[in-house]
C-alpha cells in the first residue's frame, strides 16, 4: 500500500498550523513556488493552514509580526524572499531579540544545485543570491536557527523551532527552506501527530520570592523600575496592588510597556535620581537598562534585585547594572507569587505615612507634566500636547497606543496593560506603524493608534504599511508628530555637547529633513482618510474627525501633526 503524501512545502504550512499559527506574513520570491503550490496542495486537499498573508515588504511582515504577539502572546511566521528578503527582515528581528518577542522567521534558500534536481536553479539570481552563510544575516538576533535539509524533518523543525521560540526567554528563530527540499514529497502522516514539544516557562525559587517579600516588608525606602510592562493582565493587577500596599513608587523609565497605570498614587516620574537617592531596597523588574550608570547609581548600601525572564540580560556583551539577587521566572506569574509571599507581612503606620508623601509628591509632578501640556503652555504643538489632547479624546476607549519618538506616555491616562507600548530597545526605526497593523489585525475591535516621529514615518516604508491598512481593511489610527529633523539624535548631540558649534549653529547637521514630503498624499494614495494639523484647534477638530472614522471601520486615518523641535 502507498503512503500518502504531500509536498514538504505544504507539510511546513500546515504543520505552523498545528503548533498554533494564526498568520504567515510572506513576502513573494522565486524561491517560492513550493510554498505557493503547498498552500494550493493544502486548500485542494483541505488541510487547515494558517492564512497566509501578502506583505509587500519584509520589515511590515516583522512588525506586524511582532504586534501580533503583543496583543495575543502567541508567537506567528514569517516567511521572507532568499538573502535578499532576510537582510529586510534584520532590524525586525533586532527589535524581537532585545524585546523577547517570539517570532518564526523563515526564508528561502537559493537551489544548491544547478541542475539534475526538481527544484533546482532556473534563473541567474540562483547564482545572484548564495550566501556561504545565510543564517549569518539574523543569527545575531536569532535563539536558534537551522536549515532543513530532508523533507521529512519539516514537522520536527516547525516543532522545535515554535517551542524554542515560545519559552522563556522568549526570542525569534530563524530556519532556512532551500527550495529543491521544500519541492520533495514529504509523508502526509506527520500532520497527523500533535506537536512533539512544548514551549516551557521560568518560576522563581519560592525561597527568593520568600526573601524578597521579607526585604519589602522591612525596608524604608523600596523602588521598583519597570521596562517591559508587567508581563500581562494578572501581573499589571497584582504590581498595582503591591505597590499600593507597600508603598512602593514605580518609575517607568524608558519603558516600552506599561506596567503600571499612570494615575496610580505609586505611578512616578521618569527621573531615576532623586529614587536611587534614597532607596534602601531597588528591584529591576524586566529590565535591560534601570537607569544610566553615567549619571545615576543606588547606594552601596542599598540592595539591587534583577527579577524577570532575562535578569543579567545574558546575550548582552556589555551589561554591569548590580544584581545583589538575580530571580529568572515569567513577569506576570512571579509577581502574583510575589503578592502572595506578602500576604505573611502586614503594612505598618510608617508604610502608611510613605504612601501619603509619595501619592502626595506624584500628584504634584502629575499636575505639573499636564500644564506643560495644555493648548497655551508653549507656542506651536508639543508632543506633550498632542499626546494629553489624544488622551483625553481616548478616554471611553479600551484603546492601545503604539508609540515610536512619539506621544510620551506621562501627559496621558493609561490604565490597562496593554494601554502603551514604545519603541523596542534596539532602535529599529519603523516599527510602530506595522506593530499597529498587526495588533488591529490580532483584535478587530480594539482601536489602535500608531503615533510616530515623522522620520519613524519615513522609516516604515509607509507606502507599503497604507497598502497592508487598505488590503487587509485595518482601521488604525496614524498619527505623524512632524517636527521635520531627527529630533532624537537633535538632542544626543545638544547633550554630548551642550555649548559646542553645534549647539551655535543655525542648523545641527546631520539632522534636518526639509524639505519634509506632503504624507497626507502618501495617506490618501490607499484611500486613508488624511488631513494636516498646524495649530492646537486644528488637530482637536481633525482628532475627532479621524476618531469617527476609525471606530466606524471606514479604514485608517492619518493627521500630519506640525510639532515644535
Amino acid at each position: 500500500m502507498t503512503t500518502p503524501t504531500l509536498t514538504a512545502g505544504a507539510a511546513l504550512l500546515a504543520r505552523l498550523k498545528t503548533v498554533g499559527v494564526d498568520f504567515i506574513f510572506a513576502n513573494s520570491g522565486t524561491d517560492f513556488p513550493p510554498i505557493i503550490e503547498g498552500l494550493a496542495e493544502a486548500a485542494a486537499k483541505g488541510i487547515a493552514l494558517p492564512q497566509a498573508l501578502t506583505i509587500p515588504h519584509e520589515h511590515a511582515a516583522m512588525g506586524m509580526a511582532h504586534g501580533y504577539y503583543l496583543a495575543t502572546g502567541r508567537a506567528q511566521a514569517v516567511i521572507a524572499h532568499t538573502d535578499v528578503g532576510l537582510a529586510n527582515c534584520a532590524i525586525g528581528a533586532l527589535n524581537a531579540h532585545v524585546e523577547h518577542v517570539p517570532i518564526l522567521l523563515f526564508s528561502g534558500r537559493t537551489p544548491t544545485v544547478e541542475k539534475g534536481r526538481f527544484g533546482a536553479r532556473t534563473v541567474p539570481i540562483g547564482w545572484g543570491q548564495e550566501m556561504r552563510d545565510q543564517s549569518a544575516l539574523v543569527r545575531e538576533a536569532s535563539k536558534w536557527d537551522y536549515e532543513l535539509r530532508f523533507p521529512e524533518q519539516v514537522a520536527e523543525l516547525v516543532d522545535r523551532a515554535h517551542a524554542i521560540a515560545s519559552s522563556s526567554p522568549r526570542g525569534p528563530v530563524y530556519v532556512s527552506l532551500p527550495r529543491e527540499v521544500l519541492c520533495e514529497a514529504c509523508p502526509a502522516e506527520v500532520l497527523n501527530t500533535p506537536p512533539a514539544m512544548q514551549a516551557h516557562g521560568l518560576f522563581a525559587n519560592p525561597d527568593d520570592i520568600t526573601a524578597l517579600a521579607t526585604r519589602i516588608a522591612r525596608a524604608q525606602a523600596p523602588v521598583i523600575f519597570a521596562q517591559h510592562g508587567a508581563g500581562n493582565a494578572d501581573g499589571f493587577a497584582a504590581l498595582a496592588r503591591i505597590a499600593a500596599d507597600w508603598a512602593i513608587p514605580v518609575c517607568q523609565y524608558w519603558a516600552g510597556q506599561l506596567a503600571l497605570a499612570t494615575d496610580h498614587p505609586m505611578c512616578t516620574n521618569r527621573d531615576p535620581a532623586p529614587l536611587l537617592a534614597e532607596a534602601d531596597l531597588v528591584i529591576c523588574l524586566d529590565v535591560l537598562a534601570p537607569w544610566m550608570p553615567e549619571h545615576h547609581a543606588p547606594k552601596p548600601d542599598a540592595y539591587v534585585v534583577q527579577l524577570g525572564p532575562n535578569p543579567l540580560s545574558i546575550r548582552t556583551p556589555i551589561r554591569n547594572f548590580r544584581a545583589d539577587l538575580s530571580i529568572a521566572a515569567d513577569t506576570g506569574p512571579v509577581l502574583l507569587a510575589l503578592e502572595q509571599a506578602l500576604v505573611r507581612h502586614r503594612p505598618d503606620v510608617s508604610t502608611r505615612t510613605r504612601f501619603e508623601r509619595i501619592a502626595a509628591r506624584n500628584r504634584d509632578a502629575h499636575a505639573q507634566a499636564l500644564a506643560a501640556a495644555t493648548p497655551d503652555a508653549a507656542p506651536g504643538m508639543t508632543k506633550a500636547q498632542i499626546a494629553r489632547c489624544l488622551s483625553e479624546a481616548l478616554t471611553e476607549d479600551h484603546a492601545t497606543v503604539v508609540s515610536e519618538l512619539g506621544c510620551p506616555m506621562l501627559p496621558m491616562r493609561l490604565t490597562h496593560h496593554q494601554a502603551w507600548y514604545q519603541e523596542p530597545h534596539a532602535g529599529g526605526l519603523g516599527w510602530s506603524f506595522p506593530a499597529a497593523l498587526g495588533m488591529q489585525l490580532a483584535d478587530p475591535d480594539r482601536l489602535v493608534v500608531a503615533t510616530m516621529g515623522d522620520g519613524s514615518y519615513m522609516f516604515s516604508n509607509p507606502v507599503v504599511c497604507h497598502q497592508i491598512a487598505e488590503a487587509l481593511a485595518l482601521p488604525v489610527l496614524i498619527l505623524v508628530l512632524n517636527n521635520a529633523e531627527w529630533g532624537a539624535v537633535r538632542q544626543s548631540v545638544l547633550g554630548l555637547y551642550p555649548d559646542g558649534h553645534a549647539a551655535r549653529a543655525n542648523q545641527v547637521p546631520l539632522t534636518g529633513l526639509q524639505p519634509i514630503p506632503d504624507f497626507t498624499l502618501v495617506a490618501r494614495a490607499s484611500r486613508a482618510l488624511a488631513c494636516r494639523a498646524e495649530t492646537h484647534a486644528e488637530f482637536v477638530e481633525m482628532l475627532d474627525q479621524a476618531l469617527e472614522h476609525v471606530r466606524a471601520r471606514k479604514g485608517a486615518a492619518l493627521i500630519d501633526v506640525v510639532t515644535r523641535p
